[in-house]
């Protein structure tokens, strides 16, 4: 029955799946758009502002930090998610 599965259409894509590609998309706009230094508050903000909708947090539960290499940067996104009582 393994064949069938491959046919069966997919279920909704996962909230943080849907996080996740929104993340790559800006990344991917950011890094075409070097010349503008100050764009990770912004996008600090957003990313706060998405969380926001499904859990509530604190600003300064998210960091955002940037590392440039020669090739490639790396964006690290840290979120602190409270636990649920």
């Amino acid at each position: 029955m393994g064949i069938f599965d491959y046919f069966k259409s997919k279920s909704e894509p996962s909230s943080a799946s849907v996080a996740k590609d929104r993340l790559q998309i800006i990344v991917a706009h950011e890094r075409s758009r070097r010349t503008q230094p100050d764009y990770l508050e912004q996008m600090q903000q957003e990313i706060i502002a998405v969380i926001r909708k499904y859990v509530q947090i604190e600003s300064d539960d998210v960091q955002i930090q940037l590392e440039n290499t020669d090739d490639c940067s790396v964006l690290e996104l840290n979120v602190t998610i409270p636990e649920k009582s």
